[in-house]
């Protein structure tokens, strides 16, 4: 379980004596093996929080427990993938594996899991967007943390690329019940991957709704015609106002 409890942060203000707070007593959990999406708007404080549950920051008030651990320092506990590209470009994609994991078979197993195992000795220049994305995924997963965060992962793909990895990651997903924080403001694709959605409102940022999203794993894109993915789009474009 990872538990968040009361988060607050400020942010001084330069040449200012006071501060401007982001968080506002941020409290949710995520269960083992749930995937959970964070939710909210451009600029109300989604990387704030990324950084506090991945150890970068430190909140002003509250705390996060990964288990009965307290989350002070970043750890391979848990691992974030972020909306840039994070890989070595002068490194193949086994050695980019390789950097974080020396065992042959683990690698193995997570190249193929996102079918890249053909492309082991390319180097990253010779793979497209989604490619990469997936061996960032890839990375992540041969570190087997226990909690997988994902920043914004799909945000400067096209359209099908990022519908395509959305089936790419609900498959991974299903296959290995990872731990998993998406964060997130494009409202279809946190309701056609989570189990859960925490809505963020305006800064200073607070939860102002949570949904339980009921659709089996593995998921399909007709979901995103049906009667009840509307309703909880519509739900949840109701909580920003």
């Amino acid at each position: 379980m990872i538990y968040v409890k009361n988060l607050s942060f400020f942010y001084p203000i330069e040449n200012h004596n006071r501060q401007k707070r982001i968080l506002d007593n941020v409290s949710f959990d995520i269960k083992d093996g749930e995937f959970v999406s964070i939710l909210g708007r451009s600029g109300c404080g989604k990387t704030t929080l990324v950084n506090i549950l991945a150890g970068y920051l430190v909140a002003e008030t509250g705390k996060v427990l990964i288990g009965n651990i307290e989350a002070k320092k970043p750890g391979k506990n848990r691992i974030v993938v972020n909306q840039e590209n994070d890989l070595f470009e002068w490194m193949t994609v086994w050695e980019n594996m390789k950097l974080v994991n020396n065992n042959e078979g683990d690698i193995n197993k997570c190249l193929k899991l996102v079918g890249l195992n053909e492309v082991r000795q390319y180097f990253p220049n010779k793979l497209s967007g989604g490619m990469k994305k997936r061996l960032s995924l890839a990375r992540a997963l041969v570190v087997n943390p226990n909690f997988l965060i994902l920043d914004e992962p799909f945000v400067s793909l096209d359209h099908r690329t990022r519908e395509n990895l959305h089936m790419e990651l609900d498959r991974i997903f299903s296959l290995t019940k990872k731990t998993t924080l998406l964060v997130t403001h494009d409202i279809d694709e946190a309701i056609f991957l989570s189990d859960r959605i925490i809505v963020l409102g305006k800064k200073p940022a607070s939860i102002v709704n949570k949904l339980n999203i009921n659709f089996p794993h593995p998921r399909e894109l007709g979901i995103k015609n049906t009667r009840k993915f509307t309703g909880i789009k519509n739900k949840i474009k109701n909580s920003y106002i």
